[in-house]
């Protein structure tokens, strides 16, 4: 069975796709899987076992009909992504089954959940959502003092971020018992650097700052030998989930019902409960950003004592 996947284009969207892809291939046994997407997206499941070949999907539309001239004759498709451009592409994808996500199609429910349902509709099958697995990990030992790892940002937008001096002052509280790793991709290099300029300040030296120094892979196995770690809703939040990590989640703007960590029971969610919550706003449409800007870092250290306890 030839299988093309079209993934989504975030990070965090694509991890919660891979319950429903580990049923794809136990539905069909055998399956040589092709993927297909944004680069971040295809590096985070290409080691998946089933996956045969991989295209990068460019924006551009002469570059996709470039890939879409290369990849041909397939059983089945699959496209876990709701966009215009996707339901395009997907006409010009060979296959006598074509499957495509529509999110109004599944409401009051998990990501995770929406994804694995979408499958499920479209087999005829009635498999489970179970965890969040990521085949691209390395076994990681610590040397030394535990590992706190630090993701201050959120690439969806302003209003998913918490502030930086809040981060650090989390990072200060602990710094006698971890190490700390403070993560984040491009986007996320002068919010990160905040967070270090307060640490630099206070004399805290036991840190190290990788926003934008690590690859998907290696960012995987960072957040894989954490002993602990404190994030907005992000990509990095998922990665995190599939390993079990010890997850402190703090929510703003975004449903915690849909895109929480799935599955892992060592995880507390850091919120307030406004009347505004969730807007789904990439920034703060009534500019106050009070979802964020009332969270303390007293709660997000009286959570990790609840978490670690």
């Amino acid at each position: 069975m030839k299988i093309l996947i079209e993934l989504p284009s975030w990070l965090g969207d694509t991890v919660m796709t891979t319950p429903a892809i580990e049923n794809i291939t136990k539905h069909f046994g055998k399956a040589e899987i092709t993927l297909l997407g944004s680069f971040i997206s295809v590096e985070a499941l290409k080691n998946h076992p089933s996956v045969i070949k991989t295209y990068i999907l460019d924006k551009k539309i002469v570059s996709m009909f470039k890939t879409l001239k290369e990849i041909k004759d397939f059983d089945l498709f699959f496209s876990f992504r709701n966009s215009f451009r996707a339901k395009f592409m997907k006409l010009f994808v060979s296959s006598p089954l074509k499957f495509q996500y529509d999110k109004k199609n599944f409401n009051g429910m998990h990501q995770v959940e929406k994804y694995n349902n979408f499958v499920n509709k479209s087999l005829g099958i009635n498999f489970l959502a179970e965890n969040l697995i990521l085949h691209s990990a390395s076994d990681i030992k610590n040397k030394g003092n535990k590992l706190l790892g630090i993701n201050p940002g959120a690439s969806y937008g302003s209003s998913k971020r918490w502030y930086p001096k809040q981060f650090a002052n989390v990072a200060i509280a602990l710094s006698k018992d971890y190490d700390i790793i403070i993560l984040g991709g491009e986007s996320e290099e002068e919010i990160a650097s905040d967070v270090e300029k307060y640490l630099i300040k206070e004399g805290v030296s036991n840190y190290k700052n990788l926003a934008n120094k690590t690859s998907i892979t290696e960012l995987i196995n960072q957040i894989k030998g954490l002993n602990l770690f404190i994030t907005g809703d992000s990509g990095p939040m998922h990665l995190s989930a599939a390993f079990n990590i010890p997850t402190i989640s703090i929510f703003g703007p975004t449903n915690h019902h849909e895109t929480s960590q799935w599955m892992n029971t060592k995880n507390i969610i850091v919120k307030k409960n406004l009347e505004c919550q969730p807007c789904m706003k990439r920034t703060c449409p009534l500019k106050h950003h009070k979802c964020m800007k009332l969270i303390e870092s007293s709660e997000v250290l009286e959570a990790v004592n609840r978490l670690i306890c």
